[in-house]
C-alpha cells in the first residue's frame, strides 16, 4: 500500500500545485499573494486532522495500553508539528504583504503558535523520559490536553477582534470564493491529507523497526 499511496500523493500534489498557479483565478484584491492560501489552509486543516488522530489514539492507548495506538499518536503528532510549522511560515509570508508585518500577536496566530509549542513539548517529553511506557503515558496526556487548543484556534476569529480573516472552508455559510478557487483549495487539501497518511504510515513502520532493535539489545 505504501508505494501506491506515495504515487497518488505525488500526483495529487503536482495537480494541486498546477491548479493553484495555472487554473485558479488571480484574487481581485490581494493579487497573486493570495495563492499562498492553497498551501496555508490545507496545512492547518491537515494539522487539525493530525492532532485529532493523536487525540483519539492517545485515548485508546490509555484505555488498553496497546503500543500500536501509541505509535499512531506519536507518528501523527510528528507530522502534525510539521504541518503546523508550514502553517506558521506560510502565514507569515502571506501576512507581510497583506498586513505589512511578518508577525503580530493576533489571537489566531498566537493560539496556533501555542499549538506548535505544545506538541514540540510532546516530542521533547518522549525523548527525555527513558522508560517507553511512562513516556507513552505522559505523552498521551499531553496529546489529549493539547488538542483542546484546536477549537480555540478555530473560533478565535469569532470570539476576539483579530486581523485574521474568518474560516475559509469550515464556516456555517457557503464559501464566498469563486468555484475554481474552492475546487483548487479542496484539491490541495486532499493532496496534503494523502501526504499526511503517507508520512504517518512510514513513521509507524520506522517505530516498529526501532522497537524491534531495542528488544534485540535487551536480550
Amino acid at each position: 500500500m505504501g508505494r501506491p499511496l506515495g504515487v497518488v500523493t505525488l500526483l495529487a500534489l503536482a495537480v494541486g500545485l498546477g491548479a493553484a498557479f495555472g487554473w485558479a483565478p488571480r484574487d481581485a484584491v490581494q493579487g497573486n499573494v493570495q495563492r499562498i492560501m492553497y498551501l496555508h489552509v490545507p496545512a492547518i486543516l491537515t494539522a487539525y486532522a493530525a492532532i485529532g488522530v493523536a487525540f483519539v489514539a492517545s485515548l485508546a492507548y490509555l484505555r488498553g495500553r496497546d503500543p500500536r495506538w501509541d505509535r499512531l499518536a506519536h507518528a501523527s503528532v510528528e507530522v502534525g508539528v510539521l504541518f503546523t510549522a508550514i502553517t506558521l511560515v506560510s502565514g507569515s509570508l502571506w501576512g507581510r504583504p497583506t498586513w505589512g508585518t511578518w508577525w503580530t500577536w493576533d489571537a489566531r496566530i498566537t493560539t496556533t503558535a501555542l499549538l506548535f509549542i505544545i506538541y514540540l513539548g510532546y516530542l521533547l517529553l518522549r525523548s527525555v523520559v527513558e522508560d517507553p511506557e511512562r513516556a507513552a503515558t505522559y505523552a498521551a496526556v499531553v496529546a489529549i490536553v493539547g488538542a483542546l487548543d484546536i477549537p480555540i484556534i478555530h473560533f478565535s476569529v469569532e470570539w476576539w477582534r483579530t486581523l485574521h480573516q474568518p474560516a475559509t472552508l469550515l464556516r456555517p455559510q457557503a464559501p464566498t470564493m469563486a468555484a475554481p478557487m474552492v475546487a483548487t483549495l479542496l484539491l490541495n487539501l486532499a493532496a496534503t491529507l494523502c501526504l499526511y497518511a503517507f508520512l504517518v504510515r512510514r513513521r509507524m513502520r520506522l517505530a516498529v523497526l526501532e522497537a524491534e532493535a531495542r528488544a534485540r539489545r535487551w536480550r
